[in-house]
């Protein structure tokens, strides 16, 4: 454990390295302020961001090399959303105490009813990063004894609005604690990780960008608790955080591999 987080942060979502910046930058999931924090290593807040967009459900954080940093606006447990949202902030805004923002919009190719039938319902996502000027998408399912199932679909890193493109897909474990809630690859491409309330997932030797091909490494997690978002803070190490709920979590991890 490296910190314990601040009150602020216990509903935290996605957490992120960025390049150009000395802080871990977070964001709290739906019902909160659209605020972006950064943080030093010791879980201490020192900025904080107003975000004019909509909190609708946030739910993971990515960025670019050069430190923009993307807020995926798609958490969508009914799987009911139609206005799936990533929210883009400039890094020359991460010294301001308000910033103005893009969006990307984009829908599924394979999502027909808003809700789908409870043996459809595969269009929760709480899990992304970017890479090579695109964002992969992680789904997180709600279908009952295919919880760890996961799709990855793709769509460009940039202004506009898009229907997302199928990659892959990879089946976890089958219970509640099998879903995905967070992604990561490593700064040279070659790792990828997937969170879940069970296990850390990684991927490598894997074909261009269908990171779910190749070889895959599963970490079991002994500690049990409401992880909610990863990062990779160097090639061999990760940061993980959990929610503050039931009187547990509420921590930033690190995590060799």
């Amino acid at each position: 454990m490296l910190a314990d987080l601040p009150k602020d942060l216990k509903e935290v979502s996605g957490t992120e390295i960025v390049a150009n910046s000395h802080l871990i930058w977070m964001i709290n999931d739906g019902g909160n302020k659209p605020e972006l924090f950064g943080l030093d290593e010791k879980g201490k807040i020192q900025k904080e961001i107003y975000i004019k967009a909509k909190n609708h459900d946030w739910e993971d954080l990515t960025s670019d090399e050069n430190g923009n940093i993307y807020i995926g606006d798609f958490g969508n447990n009914l799987n009911r959303r139609k206005n799936l949202s990533i929210i883009i902030v400039e890094h020359n805004n991460l010294d301001k105490k308000n910033a103005e923002v893009n969006e990307i919009e984009f829908k599924y190719p394979n999502q027909h009813k808003f809700p789908p039938k409870k043996k459809a319902l595969f269009f929760d996502t709480e899990a992304f990063f970017y890479f090579n000027s695109s964002l992969y998408i992680f789904t997180k399912s709600r279908v009952k004894h295919q919880y760890g199932k996961t799709t990855l679909y793709k769509i460009p890193a940039k202004k506009g609005k898009y229907t997302a493109e199928i990659v892959g897909e990879f089946e976890n474990c089958n219970d509640l604690e099998c879903w995905i809630t967070s992604a990561d690859i490593s700064n040279n491409g070659k790792k990828v990780a997937l969170l879940s309330q069970k296990n850390v997932l990684i991927f490598t030797d894997f074909k261009d960008d269908n990171f779910l091909s190749g070889k895959v490494k599963k970490i079991e997690l002994t500690h049990r608790s409401q992880k909610e978002s990863i990062t990779f803070k160097d090639n061999n190490t990760l940061l993980i955080t959990d929610e503050r709920a039931h009187g547990a979590g509420g921590f930033l991890y690190e995590l060799k591999i």
